[in-house]
């Protein structure tokens, strides 16, 4: 007989242990050894028993073991200096306590949190990343409020069957027996956030706190009695079930999350949020839901938007349009149409928001969450360079007439958090030689001077560690898919601490080709087994559930792993999740990554391995992109421009094997006199050297705070002052501009000064006519754009230089005189542009209005042609 409902009954600690309950419902025990290590004396057996969950640990550990430890002076002055030691993290002042203008707190959505292997509330990249946020915000003091769902059955966990197709298993989690409280009223009853959903239905959840250090995070869950089964189950699993039920999970982590965040501060007395971060389009809700509250407080629909989006982050984590979450409009429009319809908000500026703009791949009978979300954000920014410029492209539709490059999309390289993915024995080292790389992340040059001795013996370390952990994976793995233990004998000699050893973990969606190692699968098996400078790959991933193409990925690797004759040398371990992260991330000797170029948006698993000591062996792409210098690693020559795509891997992958062959392996067994790998060790040093200021999370932080944080709660305090009056004033301003921009044109441009013959050095003098129509010159910029000129007559990468009203007329003309300077030699142009101009724009494209000549202008006669 089955149980209708699981819970965890936790123990009662004695009096003298109750810090213990502290340490262990603080999250800052993932990232912090000491703490670790005070756990594993609580007791040795069991902490191996529940791998190092300390909340099962205390589930666990029986009460005469306990009690022993109540008597145990050596432990209680441990567990003392623990507690203070935590106290005193929680409430000193950090670097962000030092900052001027600052928000006084950030709310951060996401629908998955990756924090550590025992709250298993997350898939992939998008959840390691926003875990990683959490901590370094949490070390710098950044006072950001986290927002999530609680999954009950997680994302799921993956085993193999027989013949090596994927499985999934969706195990249910009590969130007594994870490091959770729940949200009381003063009263102690659970507090609740409801959200009306069409069909006059109601979805309630209640909220679970997980403290991440310094970093509430809230995550809501929808398992309540007053919830219908549907209803219930939102929350049931990350990713899961069709349209309506992933629409119901981005209301409930938008809407319900604001709601929740305004319950948290209410009961807590939290400062409320200035600035609102959107991790992704799944949060997009939440705008809209800022938005009912303002418009309540009697603003109108334009000046909420603008007040909203002053104080709105929105980051963008997909490089392809099928990444986007869409739905239905119509969909959209029963939600909040009829009679769920919010009174203040009309589902027609809703449905407007999420619209598509105008182009070849736009749909106007679907909501795009990715565009409603750039809408309700004045700050917008991707993963990497690379990926800013391709959001760039992918979005240039939202402002029209504007070039690519002015598309206002930048970009924060995301980061990692080195206390989360540094070995300890690599972290140990630093702290022991170069204190300052942990306390202050300063003074990486002196990497340099580490003993080449001590590095090599750590990445030995490591790399053996892997080896012992991926045997019993393995060994675990065979045994699930149905093999004796009299026929796992091998397993004892799978892999070689010695061996040059390639990690290979991520998702397994298509383009990140998982595969590409096997396109050639006999020259694979010759570097695998080369007798003089073997190579072994260790490679984890999940495929979606649904994703029929990427399980048969993982099969097609899996079989090829399954060979007798390469089995000891290539292994797939199932279940990849963070914990196999971390001894993957940190037992590599080379990370391997080979994405279709430029389909990765940043990828930091690489920065990871970076940091531990690993080179990275990857496709120029993502944050490889940016940060390879030439001899921090390897670059895989990507073949960009080449249609076929079995080609384009063909060539890809024979250059792949090339460099492990001719200069990977050569450089790893090159060994000096004393066994040290001189060159690949110059290689490491270089690498931590060069990488390791950029790579952190806590460089990551800095950037969003000074960046973008901290301009977007100036933009929103201003527009709130004395009543939002500067927001109405400007919702005003808007809706004048627009209404009157069709009257705005250039209409003629003289040019004087550089005479048949232009040469370098000389300016050219500008005069523009300039048809201003309803608006004044105060409303407007008039700009000159000039620069190289290409094949038809496209001005690139501009200069800019702004031209003077010199005068106006009663006629709604106004002329602008500047100069233009020749500083380059070649081909030469110039134009003339007008755009809205107001100091409480974040960009110039803000609008997505421009006004340009209707014929190009030259340089013939300096007049305009």
């Amino acid at each position: 007989m089955r149980a209708i409902r699981r819970f965890t009954v936790r123990t009662v600690l004695p009096s003298q242990l109750a810090p213990l309950g502290e340490l262990v419902q603080n999250l800052r025990w993932s990232w912090h050894p000491e703490t670790m290590d005070l756990f594993a004396e609580v007791d040795p057996e069991v902490w191996e028993r529940v791998d190092h969950d300390p909340v099962a640990l205390l589930g666990a550990v029986e009460a005469d073991r306990l009690r022993a430890l109540a008597q145990d002076r050596r432990f209680l002055r441990r567990l003392a200096d623990a507690a203070d030691d935590l106290r005193e993290y929680m409430t000193a002042p950090r670097w962000y306590q030092s900052l001027e203008g600052a928000p006084k707190a950030i709310g951060y959505f996401s629908p998955e949190y990756g924090i550590a292997a025992a709250l298993p509330q997350y898939s992939g990249g998008l959840g390691i990343l926003a875990g990683d946020h959490l901590k370094a915000a949490s070390d710098l003091g950044v006072p950001i409020l986290g927002v999530g769902l609680l999954y009950r059955h997680g994302y799921f966990t993956q085993s193999l069957s027989a013949e090596g197709w994927q499985l999934e298993h969706y195990p249910s989690l009590d969130p007594g027996g994870l490091p959770l409280t729940l949200l009381k009223e003063q009263d102690g009853a659970p507090a609740r956030v409801a959200i009306s959903l069409a069909g006059g239905r109601t979805l309630h959840a209640q909220v679970w706190v997980a403290q991440v250090g310094r970093v509430p995070l809230l995550l809501l869950d929808s398992d309540v009695a007053e919830n219908d089964t549907v209803a219930r189950d939102v929350t049931d699993r990350l990713y899961g079930g069709g349209g309506d039920h992933r629409l119901m999970q981005e209301l409930l982590l938008g809407i319900g999350g604001v709601r929740a965040i305004r319950a948290y501060c209410r009961i807590t007395g939290h400062p409320e949020p200035e600035v609102f971060h959107t991790n992704e389009g799944h949060a997009g809700f939440l705008g809209l839901e800022r938005i009912r509250e303002l418009t309540e407080a009697r603003l109108s629909f334009e000046e909420a938007l603008e007040a909203v989006r002053a104080g709105t982050v929105f980051t963008t984590h997909t490089p392809v349009p099928a990444g986007i979450d869409r739905f239905p409009a119509e969909m959209i429009a029963r939600q909040f149409g009829g009679s769920n319809a919010w009174p203040t908000v009309s589902v027609d500026r809703i449905l407007e928001l999420g619209a598509e703009p105008e182009g070849p791949e736009a749909d106007p009978a679907v909501f795009n969450m990715a565009v409603m979300g750039m809408r309700l954000a004045q700050r917008v920014n991707g993963v990497s360079e690379l990926h800013g410029r391709v959001s760039q492209e992918m979005f240039q539709g939202l402002w029209p007439g504007f070039d690519v490059d002015e598309v206002p999309i930048g970009s924060i390289t995301n980061g990692v958090h080195a206390p989360t993915w540094v070995g300890r024995e690599m972290m140990e080292l630093a702290g022991k030689e170069l204190p300052s790389l942990i306390d202050k992340a300063q003074g990486w040059e002196g990497v340099h001077k580490l003993s080449e001795a001590d590095i090599w013996g750590i990445r030995g370390t490591l790399r053996a560690r892997l080896v012992e952990e991926a045997r019993r994976r393995l060994r675990r793995s065979w045994r699930q898919r149905g093999a004796t233990e009299a026929e796992l004998t091998w397993v004892d000699e799978a892999l070689d601490p010695d061996v040059l050893t390639i990690g290979f973990a991520r998702r397994v969606p298509s383009y990140k080709r998982l595969t590409l190692m096997l396109n050639q699968p006999d020259r694979l098996r010759r570097l695998l087994l080369d007798p003089d400078k073997p190579v072994q790959i260790v490679i984890a991933g999940k495929a979606h559930p649904a994703d029929e193409g990427g399980k048969k990925l993982i099969q097609q690797i899996v079989r090829f792993a399954d060979s007798e004759d390469v089995r000891h040398r290539i292994v797939f371990l199932p279940d990849y999740d963070m914990a196999l992260g971390q001894l993957m991330v940190t037992g590599s000797d080379v990370w391997m990554n080979n994405p279709l170029r430029p389909l990765e948006a940043c990828g930091t698993s690489g920065m990871k391995a970076a940091l531990n000591g690993g080179l990275n062996l990857s496709i120029r792409d993502g944050w490889w992109d940016e940060w390879y210098d030439g001899t921090n690693g390897w670059a895989i020559p990507s073949a960009d421009g080449v249609d076929d795509v079995d080609r384009r891997d063909e060539l890809e992958a024979t250059a792949l094997y090339d460099l492990v062959e001719r200069e990977v392996a050569d450089r790893f067994y090159d060994r000096a006199a004393d066994g040290l790998p001189r060159r690949w060790l110059e290689m490491v040093k270089h690498t931590l050297s060069s990488l390791g200021p950029k790579v952190l999370a806590g460089r990551m932080l800095h950037d969003y705070v000074t960046d973008l944080y901290t301009p977007a709660a100036a933009s929103a305090r201003v527009l709130a002052a004395d009543g939002f009056d500067n927001a109405r004033l400007f919702a005003a301003w808007k809706l004048r501009v627009v209404k009157a921009w069709p009257g705005v044109r250039v209409e003629h441009v003289e040019a004087t000064g550089v005479g048949d013959t232009p040469e370098l050095g000389a300016q050219l003098e500008l005069r523009a006519t300039i048809a201003l129509g309803e608006l004044s010159a105060e409303d407007v910029r008039v700009e000159a754009a000039y620069g190289r000129v290409g094949p038809h007559d496209e001005l690139l990468a501009p200069c800019y230089v702004t031209l003077k009203a010199d005068s106006s007329g009663d006629d709604g003309r106004a002329h602008y005189t500047g100069a233009v300077p020749l500083d380059r030699t070649g081909a030469f142009g110039y134009s003339v542009r007008v755009v809205p101009s107001h100091p409480l724009m974040a960009s110039p494209a803000e609008l997505g209005l421009i006004a340009v000549p209707e014929e190009p202008v030259g340089m013939t006669n300096g007049t305009l042609r």
